[in-house]
């Protein structure tokens, strides 16, 4: 497989109709081939190659869905950061939080606190209780949790 970086070899070349299929597709991930091409101004056959080869090269990572968890389920949503004691390696902050379905995320940060953990729970009560959990976690030394009121999401080109 032949890897294609730009001349500093910082990364993929990507050109400014590349980008331009990536806010596409960014916009509307189900959007066609044809469609895109229409909007580049090129055939879909090219248009076919470029989205094979920027998933290829990584940079198109995958496809998604947004779900709006809350009309979906109910339930709240939260943040809550961790604190660990000494120089406590990532994959030991990684685990403490991985192993429960409540945790949607887990982000090492630098800095204080050490991570945050993105958490969906049914009620304050079961966040309650997921918040217990990651304390028992023997390198945690403190949590601050923080419930979301409302979110907003980037959904539309970049």
């Amino acid at each position: 497989m032949r890897l294609e970086v730009d001349f500093m070899g910082a990364g993929p070349r990507v050109d400014d109709i590349d980008r331009r299929i990536i806010s596409l597709l960014v916009e509307n991930g189900r959007r066609t081939v044809l469609d895109i091409a229409l909007q580049v101004q090129l055939t879909p056959a090219p248009v076919k190659r470029r989205i094979d080869r920027l998933e290829r090269l990584g940079v198109i990572a995958g496809y998604t869905t947004l779900i709006d968890q809350g009309r979906l389920d109910g339930g709240l949503e939260a943040f809550t950061e961790l604190r660990f004691a000494g120089n406590t390696n990532v994959d030991s902050i990684k685990n403490a939080a991985a192993s429960l379905p409540e945790v949607i995320e887990v982000f090492t940060v630098a800095g204080d606190p050490d991570a945050l953990v993105r958490i969906r729970a049914d009620n304050v009560h079961h966040l309650q209780e997921v918040v217990d959990t990651l304390r028992k976690h023997g390198e945690v030394i403190g949590t601050k949790t923080l419930i979301v009121l409302e979110a907003w999401r980037r959904t539309g080109p970049i």
